[in-house]
């Protein structure tokens, strides 16, 4: 194999190594209502999303205060599990929540 066969090789294998990405993240977004307490809210953030009470607090008042909260970014398989865990629970209590995901 000649010098610059090998040359040619190296490069095609850079540039296959470049065109690899990462897999889409998706956010997962909370949706105000006027009826899940805010309590429930707090309560599955942490348990669920395993945000501290400060965070899952800020996130919940985002929802609540602009309509719309991220809860997190996962991959596409952890964003759809999480969200039909979330609404599963709030179903289970009589909530109405509405939990999506969208891009990053």
């Amino acid at each position: 194999m000649s010098d610059q066969q090998l040359d040619e090789q190296v490069i095609e294998r850079e540039e296959t190594d470049e065109e690899t990405t990462e897999p889409k993240k998706y956010k997962v977004v909370f949706l105000n209502d006027d009826y899940t307490t805010m309590e429930f809210v707090v309560r599955v953030l942490q348990h669920i999303y395993r945000k501290s009470s400060a965070e899952a607090t800020e996130i919940m008042l985002k929802i609540h205060n602009r309509g719309r909260g991220v809860a997190g970014i996962y991959s596409r398989e952890i964003a759809e599990t999480k969200v039909r865990q979330t609404i599963s629970l709030a179903r289970e209590e009589g909530h109405p929540l509405q939990v999506t995901i969208e891009p990053e």
